[in-house]
């Protein structure tokens, strides 16, 4: 072998022979259960659907993605959503149930749902400071606004089954209730215990897709019934007050600003002003 030769092998360093691909295996296990946990934390969940309450939207055995990271940035429940949310007192049986170890793993990572979690799925009608009424033969009623409600199971009426109302959500509440009303034991059945507005804090996020089975996907959007002028009655004396308080805020700023330079320029002048102006506001 020539000396350049010999040069030219020192040069170059033997390629290193990739990884098996069952000593990759784990460590592509891990980081997939990894970011399943923190889709289902942060992100979305899937949840079955276990009964007919919302029929026909939501089918026995459907599965809903439920978006669960707007709630971080302070989102709350908006009427006529669809959202999943935690029993608020004794809504569903007591049931024992018992889980196998892969069973456990599964439901933590979200794949399969957890016997200690009980969780329900309705439709938000009334959020806080809403008057929500429904009379035997007629519409349910927001703030006195009769909604049309497309959505109901076929041959269901609005509340004929359990009139309800006039009732006021409290702030931080929702008033709930299932598109199928004759087989949904919603916020109308839970008035006498205390547990009929559910509190906001108990959502786990909206349903926003239904994704299995394939042929009845399809989104979950909010009616339009729920966006009629005038719906929100309980926001119309409040939006000025909060947009005067939003105008009124540079102008206190300016003034002050302006009163301490006043006074670093002539400071016995600023003092007999600002004494006067108090005299003269006490006297009124």
């Amino acid at each position: 072998m020539s000396e350049g030769a010999g040069e030219e092998g020192r040069g170059h360093a033997k390629p290193k022979k990739p990884r098996s691909f069952w000593k990759e295996l784990p460590l592509l296990v891990g980081i997939a259960l990894i970011l399943a946990l923190l889709i289902k934390t942060f992100l979305l969940q899937a949840f079955s659907i276990p009964s007919n309450s919302m029929q026909n939207t939501l089918q026995v055995g459907d599965r809903v993605l439920v978006d669960k990271l707007t709630p971080w940035f302070g989102a709350e429940p908006e009427r006529g959503e669809v959202v999943v949310f935690r029993d608020p007192g004794q809504w569903l049986p007591e049931q024992e149930t018992e889980q196998n170890a892969v069973q456990v793993f599964f439901s933590a990572i979200g794949l399969m749902p957890s016997a200690d979690e009980k969780d329900l799925i309705k439709r938000v009608i009334g959020v806080g400071g809403d008057t929500v009424a429904c009379e035997k033969g007629g519409s349910v009623t927001v703030n006195g606004k009769a909604l049309d409600e497309p959505y109901l199971y076929p041959g269901n009426t609005p509340c004929d089954d359990k009139p309800f109302g006039p009732v006021k959500v409290p702030k931080g509440h929702m008033w709930v209730m299932g598109d199928h009303r004759a087989d949904s034991l919603d916020s109308r059945y839970h008035q006498r215990d205390g547990s009929a507005m559910v509190p906001v804090d108990k959502a786990v996020g909206r349903a926003v897709v239904v994704a299995w089975p394939l042929d009845r996907w399809g989104t979950l959007p909010v009616p339009d019934t729920f966006g009629q002028e005038g719906l929100a009655a309980n926001m119309v004396g409040t939006a000025p007050a909060a947009l005067g308080l939003a105008g009124a805020v540079p102008i206190v700023l300016w003034r002050r600003k302006r009163r301490k330079a006043e006074r670093r320029s002539s400071p016995d002048t600023a003092t007999a002003a600002a004494g006067a102006a108090d005299a003269a506001s006490i006297k009124g």
